[in-house]
């Protein structure tokens, strides 16, 4: 299994940042993705080259700021459990990781970057911690 984290400082408080990563539908603003569609518990995620995704959202905690989610109905994902957390440092502070855990292990590559871009998007948006 690949098992892939990716993290980033932001300035801005946690509760800031929570409040626009914690909205599912709107990950195409910040990850490497076309569009983002939310019906109940339930996300489908278009990539640029035309893909799409389903995902089933596991997990909105607003208290913990934590999203988990997991791909479903891909012959070629047989397992995947991803988790963004926010985690305040400071007042004006917070870290957001990014966590998957996917198989096959080779998807967790293509993962890892998407990650790291949208990481640093995020610290475009709200500044570097």
């Amino acid at each position: 299994m690949g098992s892939v984290r990716r993290h980033a400082v932001l300035a801005a408080s946690a509760e800031k940042v929570w409040a626009f990563i914690g909205r599912p539908e709107l990950l195409h603003e910040w990850f490497p993705t076309s569009s983002t569609r939310v019906e109940g518990d339930k996300r489908w995620v278009t990539l640029p080259s035309g893909i799409v995704f389903e995902e089933q959202i596991l997990l909105v905690d607003n208290d913990l700021h934590r999203f988990q989610y997991s791909i479903i109905g891909n012959p070629l994902v047989t397992h995947h459990v991803g988790t963004v957390d926010v985690i305040a440092l400071d007042d004006d502070r917070c870290i957001v990781v990014y966590g998957t855990d996917i198989e096959p292990e080779v998807l967790g590559l293509a993962i890892g970057a998407a990650a790291g871009e949208g990481l640093r998007n995020l610290q475009e948006r709200f500044g570097k911690g």
